[in-house]
This record gives structure tokens, C-alpha cells and sequence, in this order.
């Protein structure tokens, strides 16, 4: 029983430190762990997986907003977008073959990842838009923050903010028809999509992500399915591993972040890919 609870506190510092770098949630961690490792039944490291995602946003969160590098107005205005995409998401739950979900948000991660790679060979973070975006502009959208591993202020001007707002509502529908994290799509929808530099798209998706997270948590929590036992050492490990991710991340080159990232949602993408061949991986 000590040896479970300290693999548990181990695994959530691991999990907290990468899903407060990264803005994208434990659970590629966790779920592995607690079913392959520990032999949990798969409901059990789902929920704690949404616990997992709470813990990070929480121990995150307040590292970046007390650091500026958290835009507070694009994650209140985008989280309208994920949280009626959930919504949609679980009415219609077996209307589509997840099979077509699978191979479209894959197919969309991979894409991404390309898009990615062409920043990474181009040595650029997020391209300055053009012009002013009106919309943005009216919702107070476009932000600044201070990057500590160039030690420069950095000023960005967000854009394209519908095709944003349509990526969170994909988002929050792969949430609730496949019961999948959606913190990836978040960080693409404001990195590729709303050009908005990598390190707040990251630092915006942990709250982001722990909003959403919270509603489901009651359903997991009143079906049965979240375990105190397992529970409570993870969050424990989460959120000390989140509070040394936070900060850690400002200091981490965009490029040197933009490199770890890459991987991780291209492993993402065509794992989902395969899973709509109905290949487990």
C-alpha cells in the first residue's frame, strides 16, 4: 500500500511538471501508469486523469497569473466556445461513429504538428498578424509578458478570433463524445490559429483546462468512479509537480518548448488515427 501511494505522488509530480509546461493535462501519464503499471480498472484512471487535469490547473495557474504570462480575457471568452461543444458533444453522443471523430481530430493534431515543425525550421514563435483584428481589439483580447528567457517584454496582438472560438467548440465536442483532454486543441487554436505566442497559449489552456475539467469531475464523482485512495496522493504529486513546472516554463526558450511539444501531439494524432482503424495503442 506505501509503495502505491509513493509510485502515485511520483507519477503526479511527473504529470503536474509536463502538463504545467505544456498546458495539456497528465493524463498521457497517468492513465498508462494506473492501468498498466498498477492494474486499476480503466474508469478509475479516468477520473483520476480529470482530477489530474483540476490539480495541474489549479497548482499552475496561479504561478502564471501572478507572472502576467496568463491571458485571462482569451481563456473567459474561449472557454464559451469548449464548454457548449461539450454540451453538443454528449447530446450527441452515438448519433456519429466515433470512428469519423477520431480519424478528423487526428488528422487535425498531425496537421498541427506540421505546422509546428515548419515554426520550428523557421525559428519563429507565434507570426505577428498584419493588422489590428477589430474583434479582439473590442474584447480587450491581446495581451503582454515579460519572456525571462530573453529577458525582453513581449507584446502580441491576437487575431482571427471566430476561427478560435470554432477550434474551442471542436474541442469541447471531441470532450464530450469521445471523453477525451482537449487542452492540445486549446493550445493550437491560440498558437496556430489566433497567433498568439506559445508560452501564454500554454499558460492560458491550464486554466482553461481545469474549468472544463471541474464539471466532469462531479459526474465521475457521483457515479463512483473517483477513488479517494488514488485520488488524493495524485493531486498531492500534481500539484507540487505543477508549482515546479510553472516555473520552470518561463524560462524555457519558446523554441526549446515548441520542440517538447511537437512529439507529444504528434504521438497524440496518430494515435487517434489508428484508434478510428480501431487500433489500441
Amino acid at each position: 500500500m506505501t509503495n502505491q501511494i509513493i509510485l502515485l505522488i511520483i507519477t503526479g509530480v511527473g504529470a503536474g511538471i509536463l502538463g504545467a509546461i505544456m498546458g495539456i493535462g497528465g493524463g498521457m501519464i497517468i492513465t498508462p501508469v494506473l492501468t498498466v503499471l498498477m492494474g486499476l480498472p480503466i474508469q478509475y484512471a479516468i477520473a483520476a486523469s480529470i482530477v489530474a487535469v483540476i490539480a495541474t490547473s489549479s497548482g499552475a495557474t496561479i504561478a502564471y497569473l501572478r507572472d502576467d504570462m496568463l491571458n485571462l480575457r482569451v481563456a473567459m471568452f474561449l472557454e464559451i466556445g469548449t464548454t457548449v461543444g461539450a454540451i453538443v458533444g454528449a447530446i450527441l453522443t452515438g448519433m456519429i461513429p466515433s470512428s469519423i471523430l477520431y480519424w478528423l481530430f487526428g488528422a487535425l493534431l498531425v496537421f498541427s504538428t506540421y505546422n509546428m515543425i515548419r515554426k520550428l525550421i523557421g525559428k519563429t514563435d507565434a507570426a505577428p498578424a498584419d493588422h489590428p483584428d477589430e474583434l479582439a481589439t473590442k474584447l480587450k483580447l491581446n495581451g503582454t509578458y515579460f519572456d525571462k528567457s530573453t529577458q525582453k517584454q513581449v507584446d502580441y496582438t491576437v487575431t482571427n478570433v471566430p476561427g478560435g472560438m470554432t477550434m474551442m467548440f471542436g474541442a469541447g465536442l471531441a470532450s464530450g463524445m469521445l471523453g477525451i483532454g482537449s487542452g492540445a486543441f486549446k493550445v493550437i487554436a491560440m498558437d496556430t490559429i489566433m497567433k498568439m505566442p506559445l508560452k501564454p497559449s500554454s499558460a492560458t489552456s491550464n486554466l482553461m483546462m481545469g474549468v472544463t475539467a471541474a464539471a466532469s469531475a462531479t459526474v465521475y464523482f457521483f457515479n463512483g468512479s473517483l477513488h479517494p485512495g488514488i485520488a488524493v496522493p495524485l493531486a498531492l504529486g500534481i500539484l507540487g509537480g505543477a508549482l515546479i513546472g510553472s516555473r520552470i516554463m518561463p524560462l524555457m526558450p519558446t523554441r526549446l518548448l515548441r520542440m517538447i511539444f511537437v512529439p507529444i501531439i504528434g504521438f497524440m494524432g496518430i494515435q487517434m488515427l489508428l484508434k478510428g482503424f480501431g487500433v489500441n495503442i
